[in-house]
């Protein structure tokens, strides 16, 4: 028999990690190639894992909730076969030296024996508590640990780097520890606590709803938001999808509605104005190349979620309606993929789904802009004509353009949306579609 190591797969553009939600089979049930096995999560998206052999499930390494990293092994399915199924990753090779069988033997001592570690808590970077253990055991001070270089995600210090700094450490420089120098612990924030009573219900928050609470409260650390208005007149629009509409739905199988419109305008103004379609990376500014339109939609549960249509500003309005639809539809349902919310340059709410008349939303990081459309109301209006001025009717919308003011001032921000007004605003109510 022979034995398949089942890893976690990549997930889509920069997901490092995803959390285990579920397993859907146990171990000794026999599964088919394709069979679903393990259910996980990213930041946003839920996902099954398929097996791609026939066996039985005979070993599952991580339990429901564990947060896993892509490439990992998470179950070994037995299969029928003379040789193992193990892909390349797993051939990593192991490092025979007496001095790391010692480190190693001495880790595992400070692991059970050692009560405090030193106090990281002056530093800026992380340090998992394995790391500590070892820098405590070993004589190793938080200056000291700064220089060691991380190769972990986010440059975190890892087991091995600890290993391979300590095989070298006679030949690193010494590090001078003067008291003078030392930093103060930061002071952390007290929470403000939260009187009960009778009557009151403690609701547990959601998986989804804690990464979106980080993602919004991060995205605020990290861009100065500052907002931008304007009303646009819709009523070429609302006139002209109100005539074609049945017809439409008729000849492409789709129903039209105003999303489709406004977020292919929307990608013609990012055409215009190439800077808003930007990333900030430390003191550099990333000019993306495509323009990737990302549609906040709502979810049953009532979480937001943001599927993203690529190359928006390639698609006509049908190709666009296809794919505004399509990803509404499988973001209700819960059947997007991870890459389809993943490389997103900027987004587009439409807060006036819910009635609002306008709204100030948060940027989706790493994102610089998000573009919030109010609900479409009528108001009388000056309509300006050359026998002169008139009071009408008209249907009318608020933009509101939220920007991240470190890279995008006020006159480009405000030119965005008045460039998408000029758009909207000479829609040919005679064109086809």
């Amino acid at each position: 028999m022979a034995r398949y190591e089942l890893k976690l797969p990549k997930m889509g553009e920069s997901v490092a990690e995803a959390t285990i939600t579920s397993w859907v089979k146990e171990v000794g049930e026999t599964i088919d190639i394709d069979d679903t096995v393990v259910e996980v999560a990213t930041d946003k998206v839920d996902s099954e894992v398929p097996s791609e052999v026939e066996g039985t499930l005979v070993e599952i390494l991580f339990e429901k909730d564990a947060v896993v990293q892509v490439g990992e092994t998470i179950a070994i399915i037995e299969t029928e076969g003379e040789e193992a199924a193990i892909t390349d990753a797993s051939k990593k090779e192991e490092v025979k030296s007496e001095t790391v069988a010692a480190v190693e033997k001495t880790v595992e001592v400070a692991k059970e024996t050692v009560a405090t570690t030193i106090d990281t808590s002056s530093s800026d970077r992380f340090y998992s508590p394995l790391v500590k253990s070892i820098a405590q055991t070993e004589g190793i001070s938080v200056e000291e640990l700064e220089i060691i270089k991380g190769t972990g995600k986010e440059g975190r210090v890892t087991k091995n780097d600890m290993l391979s700094y300590l095989e070298n450490r006679g030949s690193q420089p010494k590090v001078a520890t003067p008291a003078s120098t030392e930093k103060k612990p930061a002071a952390q924030p007290t929470p403000t606590p939260v009187s009960l009573s009778g009557q009151d219900e403690i609701i547990e928050m959601s998986r989804m709803g804690k990464l979106i609470s980080k993602h919004m409260v991060d995205s605020i650390q990290t861009s100065a938001h500052v907002q931008s208005f304007i009303e646009i007149d819709v009523t070429n629009i609302v006139n002209w999808r109100n005539k074609v509409k049945n017809a439409y739905q008729q000849r492409e199988g789709e129903k039209l509605t105003f999303t489709p419109i406004f977020m292919q305008a929307v990608a013609s103004t990012i055409k215009k104005h190439p800077m808003i379609n930007i990333s900030v990376d430390g003191d550099k500014i990333i000019k993306r190349g495509n323009v990737n339109l990302g549609m906040a939609a709502a979810l049953p549960d009532g979480n937001l979620i943001v599927p993203v249509i690529k190359n928006a500003d390639m698609l006509n309005l049908v190709g666009m309606t296809k794919q505004v639809n399509d990803l509404a539809t499988r973001a209700r349902a819960n059947k997007l993929k991870p890459d389809e919310i993943q490389g997103g340059t900027y987004t587009v709410t439409n807060v006036g789904s819910f009635g609002s008349i306008t709204g100030t939303p948060i940027i989706n990081q790493p994102q610089v802009a998000i573009l919030a459309l109010g609900a479409i109301v009528k108001k009388p209006a000056v309509i300006e004509t050359p026998e002169g001025d008139f009071i009408g009717i008209r249907h009318k919308m608020i933009v509101s353009h939220s920007y991240d003011h470190r890279v995008v001032n006020g006159a480009l921000g405000g030119m965005f949306i008045k460039t998408l007004k000029e758009i909207l605003e000479s829609w040919d109510i005679n064109q086809d579609f």
